[in-house]
């Protein structure tokens, strides 16, 4: 066994752990780094299968956006897990046959490529050792394929825009304060002097409790 087999072997296995470890963890938070424990390793077998461009876009789309976004929502949300582990016996049964299902499917689907067939052939021509995947890729997309490219942009780019126009709404109990007034401002406009009259020293009633006390007496 060459180390390449070896380190097939070594990521495959991380990567079934850290699998199984998302749908048994306890902590949602620990199934999150657990999940982003099994793309790197996902993307450490792209890399020996030489699909550098998978791998790369496996480590930038999904673990350094998708699944830091996803690990500080679930780090900031109060959620109940003793509520979600509610009812799971219950529901077992029927997770358990959809997954059985899944499995089965993937197997008939892979199953294909696992049979032994006749060896790849070898590309041939001067530039075929220091040519590269995403070289490749990249010429292809932006040749070929450069207006379905760019289609996929705009869309992506109005996906954008909308979800902020949807977010950005106006909201009753929201205080917005115009930012062309704030720069407009001036100091006279913040301070105002008011003129007030002088206030006199309240005159001393210390005596006239002594008095009452005394007319009381003398009734």
């Amino acid at each position: 066994m060459d180390v390449k087999t070896g380190l097939f072997y070594l990521f495959a296995a991380v990567l079934l752990f850290a699998a199984f470890r998302v749908i048994t963890a306890r902590n949602p938070v620990y199934a999150a780094l657990y999940l982003v424990l099994a793309f790197f390793q996902a993307s450490a077998i792209w890399l020996l299968l030489r699909a550098e461009f998978l791998a790369i876009s496996l480590v930038l789309v999904y673990v350094g956006a998708v699944m830091v976004l996803f690990l500080f929502v679930v780090m900031m949300l109060d959620i109940n897990v003793d509520g979600l582990r509610e009812g799971f016996w219950k529901h077992f049964p029927l997770a358990a046959g959809v997954g059985a299902l899944i499995a089965l499917e993937m197997a008939a689907v892979l199953m294909g490529g696992f049979r032994l067939g006749e060896a790849p052939r070898a590309t041939t021509g001067p530039m075929a050792a220091n040519s590269s995947n995403t070289l490749e890729l990249g010429k292809l997309l932006y040749t070929e394929y450069l207006y379905p490219l760019e289609i996929a942009a705009v869309i992506l780019l109005v996906a954008i825009v909308a979800a902020i126009a949807l977010t950005l709404r106006t909201r009753k109990d929201s205080k917005y304060v115009n930012p062309s007034d704030q720069v407009r401002v001036k100091a006279r406009d913040r301070v105002r002097i008011v003129q007030m009259p002088v206030t006199r020293a309240a005159e001393p009633v210390a005596d006239a409790a002594p008095a009452d006390a005394a007319k009381e007496n003398k009734a």
